[in-house]
């Protein structure tokens, strides 16, 4: 028969007082089963006693019903959860302090087992996945395998239509398919391609970072493909049909009489890839551009526009001041 000193203190295996929080608690364990854990300890004995300790003293301590009886019933707080039946490993002697509080034993029975018997126990399970982080109220048993991170430039064009890539982690050489499309800052996740954990054959996953290299022509803001189209002046204020380059060939544009410089001409379906198929529209922002070098029959008209117009773009300015 085991005496009282096979009692196990909870708090003490756990470092923390009674009166500890919950969030206390759920610190001191992951904390000290991170420093015990058999995956970290490999062969060491007294390391594994003490990661068995800390996950029991865990279960227990973080159930706050059955701390409640842990701390009414002490050594004893198992057997008012079981019914009756003393937890492995731990003698039923009771000392004369767990008496105190009764009368007699018959009283600190019916305390002890009143109303628990048939009483289902939760108990929260030891899960092994992939990580330390995130312990929740068990811990969990294996070391993250590292995922890697990788950054991939590609021009206009292969991100554009699709491009296969050859990548060159550590001594491996990793083909990868870049689906039509990619944007600057999109990720690609290749599952399992990255480093193996140090603590077991799996490996992480590899992240690709998309880089898209400076197009001449072509840009984005922020989803949209755009692009600057220069007009002259006769176009803007008459109207024209323009031709206007896209990803895959020009097409003819109508501009409207009376544009201004920066308005943007819409083009559905005319610009980038989606990842989920089909085309994003393209902006072809207009730009109207004053020739430098008139002829002279260019400056005679000039002129005479200039002499003859009513139209004055500043007459709303007059009345404006401080």
């Amino acid at each position: 028969m085991a005496n009282a000193t096979d009692f196990k203190d909870y708090y003490t295996i756990l470092g923390v007082s009674k009166t500890a929080t919950p969030e206390e608690i759920k610190r001191a364990y992951r904390k000290l089963a991170r420093k015990y854990h058999p995956d970290l300890n490999p062969g060491d004995q007294s390391a594994e006693e003490k990661f068995k300790d800390l996950n029991e003293a865990n279960e227990v301590l973080s159930d706050p019903e059955n701390r409640q009886k842990y701390d009414r019933f002490g050594q004893h707080w198992n057997q008012a959860v079981q019914g009756g039946s003393a937890p492995p490993g731990r003698g039923s002697t009771v000392s004369t302090e767990d008496f105190a509080q009764y009368g007699d034993f018959d009283s600190f029975i019916n305390d002890l087992l009143g109303g628990m018997r048939g009483e289902s126990r939760r108990r929260t399970q030891t899960t092994a996945t992939d990580g330390f982080d995130g312990f929740g109220d068990g811990f969990r048993s294996q070391a993250p395998a590292p995922d890697t991170e990788a950054a991939i430039a590609l021009t206009f064009s292969e991100a554009f239509h699709g491009v296969q890539k050859r990548l060159q982690l550590d001594d491996e050489t990793i083909n990868v398919r870049i689906p039509a499309g990619a944007k600057p800052g999109s990720r690609i996740r290749l599952k399992g391609k990255g480093r193996p954990s140090p603590f077991s054959p799996q490996r992480g996953d590899l992240y690709l970072s998309i880089e898209v290299l400076p197009h001449t022509f072509f840009r984005f803001e922020g989803d949209d493909l755009v692009c600057d189209i220069p007009i002259r002046p006769d176009e803007a204020v008459l109207g024209a049909q323009i031709s206007v380059p896209t990803p895959d060939g020009s097409v003819t544009v109508k501009v409207p009489k009376g544009v201004r410089s920066g308005q943007s001409l819409r083009l559905r379906g005319k610009g980038w890839t989606l990842p989920k198929g089909g085309r994003g529209d393209l902006f072809a922002k207009l730009q109207i551009v004053t020739p430098k070098d008139l002829s002279a029959i260019e400056q005679e008209y000039y002129e005479k526009i200039q002499a003859n117009t009513s139209f004055n773009p500043r007459a709303q300015l007059e009345e404006i001041k401080l």
